[in-house]
């Protein structure tokens, strides 16, 4: 699952590998053992980008078939912590940097300007099945 946090026109990124050619990507991760996924998003954000969460609404859910993967998206919205301090080993792929991005700076690391769009209007149809990521930008 992933958290997308948005303010005034920026959203919170990791700079790090993705499974495919881009160099950014939404923080989140998997829920373990026992976790609910609001207590697994909480986790993974504060450990991946040193960001306390408020976990919002469910903004989609989309397929990744080649990794075999149902992507679970929700809104978050910072409520504390300390950005950019990451917790060693957080990632399976080494997380390079932790910031925020101007939305209108997202194509140039990779995300369509589909993703860009869903972002400005605040992901139209939240809270459904979208099918493959390809249907929202990724």
């Amino acid at each position: 699952m992933t958290g997308i946090v948005i303010e005034d026109g920026r959203i919170l990124l990791l700079e790090q590998d993705t499974d495919g050619s881009r160099r950014w990507s939404l923080p989140g991760g998997k829920a373990e053992n026992g976790e609910t996924l609001k207590e697994a998003l909480i986790r993974e954000m504060r450990e991946e980008t040193g960001a306390e969460i408020e976990v919002g609404r469910l903004l989609y859910l989309c397929d990744n078939t080649q990794a075999h993967v149902v992507h679970i998206t929700f809104e978050a919205r910072l409520i504390g912590g300390q950005m950019g301090v990451v917790e060693e080993g957080a990632d399976t792929l080494p997380i390079r940097g932790v910031g925020f991005v101007d939305l209108d700076d997202l194509p140039e690391r990779g995300f369509s300007n589909l993703f860009v769009k869903l972002c400005r209007e605040g992901f139209p149809g939240a809270g459904s099945y979208m099918g493959p990521k390809s249907a929202i930008g990724l």
